[in-house]
């Protein structure tokens, strides 16, 4: 008969994402409720390397479900990657008898915790906590909701000294590699144009739409650029090339940053935040391992890290239509 697991650890490593403190004490207090113990690791897998763990009681994770960031840290850990670093982390865990293990990142959180599954047969589960919205298996992740409504604001603001200078702004939004802020954001904040890596615009027909837009009377003009766009090496080349060949636009270029990943969480992320913590507890305390618990259609859900890693998610092409239409 296989032994119940007494003890879970829980680590936050990548990118932070607005709503993983809600994740976090979701985890804590599932805990709590099925009597398991539960250890934090700070500055993930590094400081499971370093065992850098502390006990976590439900007191612990009081008034953190509406803090951005992570009560655990962050950090990406190099060491990891390699056999030793791997024996070590699994060393401490071993003598801290810790049965069983919860990561919340995206990718590259992921990628380690199923190498760490092959080489040791140690159970993981994954939470998806990333603010690009990349991963399958999952309809949203956490901290995405937060960071487009972050987006929207900032670009409801730029919009207003736009349209006082009649002045054409090139907003870049975070996405090195999906274009979903961009896209929902640009729709959502009423964009004349929206840039992402998924498809590309090409320079002939965003120049064109800019000249139609003007021609139609439109003073000014947002267009919003996933970090990731294929038109120009980065945002600043692409603002420099049409300064040079059309000066009649007044261009001027924000590049939003880190300012995505943080604030306050949304209700939303809180609330999926905490229902992905408890499936998370409750698959491992089931004997799943190297899943992903995710949301489909309103429903948790499961899903292999292998495929949560390996395969893409599509951008959603209706909504690349209705960015056209609505942008005329």
């Amino acid at each position: 008969m296989i032994a119940p697991i007494k003890k879970i650890a829980i680590l936050t490593s990548g990118g932070d994402a607005p709503g993983m403190n809600a994740a976090i004490r979701a985890v804590v207090r599932a805990c709590t409720y099925y009597s398991t113990e539960c250890i934090g690791i700070y500055r993930g897998y590094q400081g499971l390397i370093e065992g850098d763990f502390k006990q976590l009681t439900a007191r612990h994770v009081s008034n953190i479900i509406n803090k951005g960031g992570t009560i655990l840290k962050s950090a990406r850990s190099t060491e990891f990657r390699t056999d030793e670093g791997r024996a070590k982390a699994y060393k401490n865990l071993k003598k801290e008898n810790i049965g069983a293990l919860i990561v919340i990142g995206g990718d590259g959180t992921f990628t380690g915790g199923l190498k760490f599954i092959e080489e040791y047969n140690f159970p993981i589960v994954g939470i998806p906590g990333t603010i690009d919205n990349d991963i399958y298996g999952t309809d949203k992740t956490i901290g995405y909701d937060t960071a487009l409504n972050t987006v929207v604001e900032a670009i409801d603001k730029i919009r207003d000294t736009a349209s006082s200078h009649n002045r054409l702004f090139f907003i870049e939004v975070m996405g090195r590699d999906a274009g979903f802020i961009a896209l929902n954001s640009g729709i959502g904040a009423g964009a004349e144009e929206i840039l992402i890596p998924e498809h590309n615009l090409g320079l002939d027909r965003l120049v064109d739409s800019l000249n139609k837009s003007k021609a139609k009377g439109k003073t000014s003009s947002i267009v919003v650029v996933s970090e990731g766009d294929k038109i120009g090496k980065n945002v600043f080349e692409l603002a420099d090339y049409i300064n040079q060949h059309y000066p009649d636009y007044d261009v001027r270029v924000s590049v939003l940053g880190h300012m995505q990943r943080g604030g306050s969480p949304s209700c939303y992320d809180r609330v999926l935040a905490s229902r992905l913590g408890v499936a998370a507890v409750e698959a491992l305390l089931d004997r799943s391992t190297g899943v992903m618990v995710g949301i489909t259609n309103g429903q948790i859900t499961t899903v292999g890290l292998n495929k949560a890693i390996k395969m893409n998610r599509e951008i959603n092409k209706e909504l690349l239509k209705v960015a056209e239409i609505t942008s005329v």
